[in-house]
């Protein structure tokens, strides 16, 4: 991490231990992946001999960075806005033109990831990572003993979301992080080239084309006979429209040649031949 991170909970506390007259706080500057130290003054605070100043205008739902002269909210925009929000649980999750890519609600963002990455069982394996994001199920595929994965995403804002978050894995070893179009990327991998796929793209409204039939035809083609594939989906218009997500997806993949079962949030799959 380059410098401290701050949300609107840690400013808070900061300041109420410097009005208290604490000189020092115990508390995290890195979404909770550790503890620090901070020395406290009417003006600011002091970390690892740098100091800081009290923020102006410090908001919710918010993850600030500094920028090498002010706190900055952790948030691009370019085709469109993406911000890096906190959670409850530490590990951030982050939004696309407010829409979040993670459940927050009842699980870690780290959690929900290594389960589903439980079900393709990563041990000894070459993994496909389609949609890299903040990098949670690559680092659950590293933890569970992932031969190789290969990971790829297209938005470079957040890809520097990622280089920002503590919690994100850096890419060496065993993983190997691109950025690039996975609609175009898969066309140029030689056939039976993984073990095992995870899908987690965003949702059909914003990234329609890796819900296709075409794009699961690739899936099945670079992935080996009894390959498995977790193809994330959530349950998005259902209460809407009445849309089912999980099993239009369920039954592309079986023309695209997979036996599907619906697991939890998404569609496990087995390819067939």
């Amino acid at each position: 991490m380059k410098g401290p991170l701050l949300t609107l909970q840690v400013h808070e506390a900061l300041r109420a231990a410097a009005t208290a007259g604490e000189p020092t706080l115990e508390c995290s500057l890195d979404l909770e992946k550790s503890k620090s130290v901070v020395e406290l003054h009417p003006e600011g605070w002091t970390w690892q001999g740098a100091k800081y100043p009290w923020l102006e205008n410090c908001k919710d739902r918010t993850v600030y960075y500094w920028d090498g002269e002010k706190f900055e909210p952790v948030q691009r925009y370019t085709s469109a806005l993406v911000k890096m929000v906190p959670t409850k649980w530490g590990p951030p999750t982050f939004e696309i033109d407010g829409i979040k890519m993670h459940p927050t609600e009842h699980v870690s963002p780290y959690a929900d990831a290594e389960r589903k990455v439980s079900l393709i069982q990563p041990g000894g394996k070459a993994i496909l990572d389609t949609c890299g994001g903040l990098g949670y199920t690559a680092a659950a595929c590293l933890k569970g003993g992932a031969k190789e994965i290969r990971s790829y995403e297209k938005n470079a804002d957040v890809i520097w979301l990622r280089e920002i978050n503590p919690w994100s894995p850096e890419a060496s070893g065993a993983l190997t992080l691109k950025h690039g179009d996975i609609v175009e990327e898969i066309a140029k991998m030689p056939d039976a080239s993984f073990d095992a796929v995870l899908h987690d793209p965003p949702r059909f409204g914003i990234a329609g084309e890796l819900y296709s039939q075409a794009f699961y035809g690739q899936l099945a083609r670079v992935l080996k006979r009894k390959g498995r594939l977790f193809h994330y989906t959530g349950t998005p218009n259902k209460l809407t429209t009445g849309r089912d997500v999980p099993n239009e997806v369920a039954k592309r993949l079986r023309k695209a040649g997979f036996a599907t079962q619906l697991n939890g949030d998404g569609v496990l799959a087995t390819k067939i031949s």
